[in-house]
């Protein structure tokens, strides 16, 4: 049976700290302004801003990144063949070939999982962050990809691994003996937007 990549973040575990963004930007060497990975505060008016009336308030933050959906509309959009579904059903951007329509980003449900570099890129580093070969340039559409350079290596994730409180879970979804699958049949969780049913193969715990 292939594998079928997927992740779980438990929502219980995250702090909204950003190490998984970080991780990410650094993972990738991403230009100055661009974040795969972000972290949303939920119900409040603005980034760590609590929901509710004093006394009674809540503080939540969801983790947001491409989704890897298994029926994206993404893959059919894009003219270019820049945007693919792997058959572990990770979904990679070319930049190569992205002509920068943003079209897969038109048609994506979920927002800002994709950014879009208008000018060339700027490090405020003048080096390389990590060995990753990714390349980037201006006027393309860019996203995580699950860090597939990594698994190639027989690796985990960055933002998976950098997460202090292991709140993520990265795995085969296909192979019912793996953590990932263990977690998602014993705890409560959901996909964002089920209803478009794109098919998400990033789940969160509750």
């Amino acid at each position: 049976m292939s594998k079928r990549y997927a992740m779980a973040i438990d929502l219980q575990l995250c702090t909204g700290c950003n190490t998984c963004s970080v991780a990410c930007k650094q993972e990738n060497n991403l230009p100055d302004g661009v974040w795969w990975t972000k972290v949303i505060t939920v119900g409040g008016d603005g980034e760590d801003v609590p929901a509710g009336t004093y006394p009674d308030l809540r503080l939540d933050y969801l983790p947001l990144a491409c989704q890897h959906c298994a029926n994206g509309p993404c893959v059919d959009v894009c003219p270019s063949s820049a945007t693919t579904r792997r058959e572990d059903g990770i979904v990679m951007q070319d930049v190569s070939l992205c002509i920068g329509c943003r079209y897969c980003m038109i048609v994506c449900p979920f927002t800002s999982v994709r950014v879009f570099a208008e000018e060339q890129p700027q490090h405020a580093i003048p080096f390389p962050t990590s060995e990753n070969p990714s390349s980037h340039r201006g006027s393309t559409v860019e996203k995580c990809t699950f860090c597939a350079h990594r698994l190639a290596l027989g690796k985990e994730p960055a933002c998976v691994l950098a997460c202090p409180t292991q709140a993520r879970i990265f795995g085969d979804l296909s192979d019912p003996a793996s953590r990932l699958a263990q977690r998602l049949a014993e705890q409560l969780h959901f996909v964002l937007l089920d209803e478009k049913g794109t098919e998400p193969s990033v789940y969160y715990l509750t």
